[in-house]
């Protein structure tokens, strides 16, 4: 219904700074909210940030609270994920996914993209 197309990842320092991408395409219409998920080697896929299309509203994951934002630009149909001070912990895939609600749990997300790669170097 949804097709999401992430952008951005690459090999990074310590301290530095990336900006992801997420181009969505299809059946924009019938979603409502917007979400970052990561996946690193082992790990389980954990929530990231989500945002509201309609009045921006954000939610953050604790851990990346100061350190991540996450913005949309409805003309563009595009997501945003701006990472800052990345850390080697940060290294995963991420996921961009869309839903009809805004919030935490996977299972709130219908569709996915493909995902980009984040790797910190130490």
């Amino acid at each position: 219904q949804v097709q999401l197309v992430e952008s951005g990842g690459g090999l990074v320092q310590t301290g530095g700074s990336l900006r992801l991408s997420c181009a969505a395409s299809g059946r924009i219409f019938r979603t409502f909210a917007m979400a970052w998920f990561r996946q690193a080697p082992g790990k389980e896929r954990e929530f990231v940030a989500a945002t509201r299309w309609n009045d921006g509203l954000t939610v953050y994951e604790d851990s990346v609270k100061g350190r991540f934002t996450i913005s949309r630009d409805n003309a563009k149909n595009t997501v945003y994920l701006q990472i800052n001070n990345l850390k080697p912990e940060d290294t995963a895939v991420y996921y961009c996914a869309s839903g009809g609600i805004l919030g935490m749990r996977r299972s709130l997300y219908t569709d996915w993209g493909q995902g980009t790669q984040v790797t910190v170097s130490s």
